[in-house]
């Protein structure tokens, strides 16, 4: 077996383990836990290597951060004393099982993985209809493999399982005129606010409270991300086809609204929902300033 294909098999495993680990919380589980978090750290790290070859810094170094995070997280673990520090740990073992189990099921699935962009592809396409800006349609969607680029259909692979669709590249749907003319955009799984998704639905749904209190705030993040990611798409598609000659240090108006401009907007909102959610569960608020107590950030200031 490749090494392509062992790694994601140890990130499943590790997130198996975090998942066990939680649900069987009230035994001693900690061991359990341990494996979890160093199979986990080892999985993100080694994708660091596939964002810096594509140039993502930001990915890159958070990746590279990843291993030693959980290395101590996993070491906290067995020398945890407080009991609430220990219950933000449950909490986290649940968080990361249930926010990355989703997402590396749709990473390595490839017809979820597919499934996911045309969903959010179409529903792009149509709002750009929609508000008269321009009629664009789904293209042909391709398939990026070790021989080169093959459309879906043709593709031989395996569509239920693939060691190779670490990152969001693997699977590009074209967006087109209706005319068939490329505008010269490919969307995909990065561009569906998947991974944003998954963290909130992750971080709510393993809260010890009272289940319909986890749903409202679930019903209220996750539609609110899905609408404001239609509208980020739509305006950079705008700007791609409005703004043609623009430069900025060698990078069109897309490269730059895509990689900085709406990357800051989007963290920005993610920062403003999580103090939403703050105020709403409060408990969350709680169990992440308690995980942040190791490196001192957020922390309530003693009088």
């Amino acid at each position: 077996m490749e090494s392509a294909s062992i790694v994601p098999i140890l990130g499943a495993i590790g997130l198996l383990s975090l998942a066990i680990s939680w649900h069987f919380r009230q035994r001693d589980t900690t061991y359990v836990a341990q494996v979890g978090w160093i199979l986990v750290g080892v999985y993100f790290f080694t994708d660091a290597w596939d964002y810096q070859a594509k140039g993502d810094i930001i990915l890159t170094v958070m990746c590279l951060l990843a291993l030693p995070i959980t290395l101590g997280i996993a070491k906290w673990e067995s020398n945890v004393q407080d009991k609430k520090a220990r219950s933000a740990l449950f909490w986290a073992r649940g968080a990361m099982a249930y926010a990355g189990g989703p997402y590396l099921l749709i990473a390595h699935v490839p017809w979820l993985n597919v499934l996911a962009i045309w969903f959010v592809a179409s529903q792009v396409a149509l709002f750009y209809r929609l508000s008269g800006t321009g009629n664009i349609e789904l293209g042909e969607t391709w398939v990026q493999t070790s021989s080169g680029r093959v459309t879906w259909d043709e593709w031989d692979g395996n569509k239920w399982f693939s060691a190779e669709t670490i990152g969001e590249f693997p699977f590009q749907t074209e967006l087109v005129m209706a005319d068939g003319t490329f505008i010269g955009i490919n969307f995909v799984l990065a561009c569906t606010a998947l991974q944003s998704m998954v963290i909130f639905i992750g971080a709510i749904s393993v809260l010890d409270l009272d289940w319909r209190r986890r749903i409202r705030a679930i019903l209220f993040t996750i539609p609110v991300i899905h609408v404001l990611n239609v509208f980020r798409n739509v305006g950079l598609i705008w700007m791609h086809q409005t703004y043609t000659s623009w430069s900025f240090y060698g990078m069109s108006v897309f490269e730059f609204g895509h990689n900085y401009a709406a990357r800051f907007v989007s963290l920005f909102a993610m920062f403003f929902m999580a103090l939403i959610m703050f105020e709403i569960l409060p408990e969350l608020h709680r169990h992440i300033v308690r995980l942040l107590r190791p490196i001192g950030i957020m922390q309530p200031s003693k009088r």
